[in-house]
């Protein structure tokens, strides 16, 4: 080896312990990034527009650790972020994730935009040289450098949120997440629990919204510190403004003459001046982000009251910016987009305008939305007690939602056309993780419970949701009681599929032993069974369908039964309908009342005639029975009830010995 190549390996060998020049990002990218020809209009060198100078600084500031961004298309998010993922690479050498919305998504990332920067942007060869080699450093999953590594997932499973430590997160398109990663938390929380224990931990979240009240990027802007939107000072007046789209009532904004898109102008709000586009192009250097609290920063470093004195950085920074600040898209175009989408509106056709709202004017779009009135459910509810089933339900069926620190029980009772009854809802305090605490769970669904006619009825059928922490738990507990038709069950992620789906048979890993041919795993389809409930909320009075509750049930029972809602959704097979949870709803109620359903098919009482009908309603509820006696009180209260939280209803029954279990469905 000459002396030269031992020159080289040392002072490859010495990099690490050097430390780097201070750059900010944008100064990172103004010296390094470049415009691969295969995700970019034109291929050029990377020269930042002056809004994204304060985002783009905003990430690579370490006093912020947490950036979101709600934007339109066209303003530079995709570009400024795999901008940052290279600069964290090769100049601050620190280890990475990206989450995409699907591994489809993450790979074509990876693909069209990953792997042409990296190919093009020359600086990362020295911390990357396997840049062009089929390598084990070089996959569609992760990419290693010198000193660091950037992990590229998928955010369906919640798999890929395990196993990795990282100093900075970055979540792509964040309203395509699912709220609930298999019942596991929602993304963000995932994904920042990657960071801690970092020394300069840094979220990055960014979306076009999507519809309001189911944002998750607006859910993330509404917690942070500030929100800042880009002002310019108005070309006449000189007055801190934004750029609004404003609308045909509003006395500021975007207008123009005669439909005619190419006279477009924007109204001052300050001083009713009309300015064009290339005016804003004259002052939009000098421009500022400012918040609603007057909190402002020209350059994503240095922040600034209102009387521009100088205040702390804030941690968590949120953006706001849509297409008119972008020089990429003609404000005549604009218009032109308006004017089509509203065109479609008047023949009834919505989506043009949804888009242009979402990717255009980035905000959330409103949309009336289908769902059930808790209050309305809960004005009907009627006298009976919990507890005691009422006269009509013939056979109980619950369903069983696992929380990290309790069971969710709900059970019902159905009779004939499956008109229901509520006969218990219960909150069993449990750590599911412990298997004896399954104990609890075990003796509530063995409970008998009075009947209004004299008889004693027990849980014929019971559903439980192995989805989130305790699958392999919940497997368990399942395979065990198999003969007692305990299902384990999860929910069908394809839209349109029957209530009683689908199952396979699941290994189940329990204290390190695998279980071949273990329990039977049942899909259900509860976009499907939450259509038929909601059809069957809409019943008033008695007959088939017909949903009965009682007055004993607490407000949010009602909540919770009503907390998601049917809208009208864009997918690659054309425009469906989705169930949505907004932000902040529980929805166990719901949960355990579709894997009710589902047990009702196990039952197969959606095929009873009326002959079959006849027979059961003759031994629960025989024909000589007094209507006018007062219904059975409940049974004694066990010795030692299961712990249950303070605003829990009232014990429940003593459950019924194993070997007296009663049983007149079958």
């Amino acid at each position: 080896m000459d002396r030269s190549e031992i020159q080289k390996a040392i002072q490859r060998g010495l990099t690490p312990m050097g430390a780097p020049d201070p750059l900010t990002l944008s100064e990172w990218a103004a010296e390094h990034f470049y415009l691969s020809a295969e995700s970019s209009y034109v291929e050029q060198k990377w020269e930042a527009y002056p809004p994204q100078v304060a985002v783009m600084n905003a990430i690579s500031n370490d006093d912020i650790r947490e950036v979101d961004w709600i934007k339109s298309a066209r303003v530079g998010y995709t570009k400024i972020i795999l901008a940052a993922m290279l600069y964290m690479a090769e100049h601050k050498r620190r280890n990475q994730a990206i989450w995409q919305p699907t591994d489809d998504d993450s790979d074509d990332f990876v693909k069209t935009e990953l792997e042409p920067a990296l190919r093009d942007v020359t600086a990362m060869r020295k911390v990357f040289p396997q840049y062009l080699a089929r390598h084990k450093s070089n996959t569609l999953k992760q990419k290693k450098f010198v000193d660091s590594i950037l992990f590229t997932k998928g955010g369906k499973a919640a798999k890929n949120f395990r196993r990795i430590s990282i100093d900075t997160g970055f979540l792509d398109e964040a309203d395509a997440f699912d709220r609930d990663v298999e019942k596991e938390g929602d993304p963000f929380t995932l994904a920042k629990k990657r960071t801690e224990g970092a020394t300069f931990p840094k979220m990055v979240v960014g979306s076009t919204p999507k519809l309001k009240g189911f944002s998750l990027i607006e859910d993330r802007a509404a917690l942070a510190d500030v929100l800042l939107r880009f002002h310019i000072r108005c070309p006449h007046c000189g007055e801190w403004i934004t750029l609004q789209w404003g609308g045909k009532d509003k006395p500021f904004g975007f207008k123009w003459v005669n439909g005619d898109p190419e006279t477009v102008a924007h109204l001052c709000c300050e001083c009713s001046a009309l300015f064009t586009q290339a005016d804003y192009l004259t002052v939009w250097g000098s421009g500022r982000w400012i918040s609603d609290s007057g909190i402002w920063t020209a350059d994503g470093i240095r922040f600034y009251n209102a009387a521009d004195e100088e205040v702390p950085v804030p941690v968590h920074v949120a953006f706001h910016i849509w297409t008119a600040y972008s020089p990429q898209a003609t404000w005549a175009d604009i218009v032109r987009e308006f004017l089509a989408a509203a065109e479609k509106a008047k023949a009834g056709d919505m989506s043009k305008m949804k888009t242009f709202v979402n990717t255009t004017r980035g905000e959330v779009w409103e949309e009336d939305v289908e769902k059930t009135d808790s209050d309305a459910l809960a004005e009907r509810a009627e006298s009976f007690p919990l507890r005691v089933v009422p006269m009509g339900g013939l056979v109980l069926v619950a369903g069983v939602d696992v929380q990290a620190d309790r069971f969710e029980v709900v059970v019902w009772a159905l009779g004939r056309g499956e008109e229901s009854w509520t006969v218990d809802y219960v909150q069993l305090h449990a750590n599911p993780a412990d298997e004896t605490e399954w104990d609890k769970l075990d003796a509530y669904l063995q409970t008998a419970f009075p009947h209004a006619a004299g008889s004693m009825l027990t849980i014929e059928a019971a559903a439980v949701d192995t989805g989130g922490h305790y699958t392999h738990q919940a497997y368990n507990f399942c395979r065990q009681r198999a003969r007692r038709k305990i299902f384990a069950v999860k929910g069908d992620s394809q839209q349109g599929k029957p209530i009683k789906g689908r199952s396979s048979s699941q290994d189940v890993n329990w204290r390190g032993k695998v279980i071949k041919r273990g329990v039977k795993l049942w899909l259900v389809g509860t976009d499907t069974a939450k259509d038929l409930l909601h059809g069957r909320l809409q019943i008033v009075g008695a007959g088939p369908g017909a949903v009965h509750f009682s007055k004993e049930l607490p407000e949010t029972f009602y909540k919770q039964l009503t907390s998601e809602y049917r809208v009208l959704a864009k997918t690659q097979s054309g425009d469906q309908y989705r169930w949505v949870k907004p932000s902040g709803k529980r929805n166990e109620v719901l949960d355990c009342t579709v894997y009710s359903m589902f047990c009702a098919q196990q039952l197969d009482l959606h095929r009873f005639t009326d002959k079959m009908w006849e027979r059961l309603e003759a031994a629960v509820q025989p024909p000589n029975h007094d209507l006018f006696a007062a219904a059975p009180a409940p049974a004694p209260l066990p010795e030692k009830p299961p712990e249950r939280p303070v605003d829990a209803p009232a014990p429940r029954p003593d459950p019924a010995p194993r070997r007296s279990r009663i049983s007149r469905f079958a």
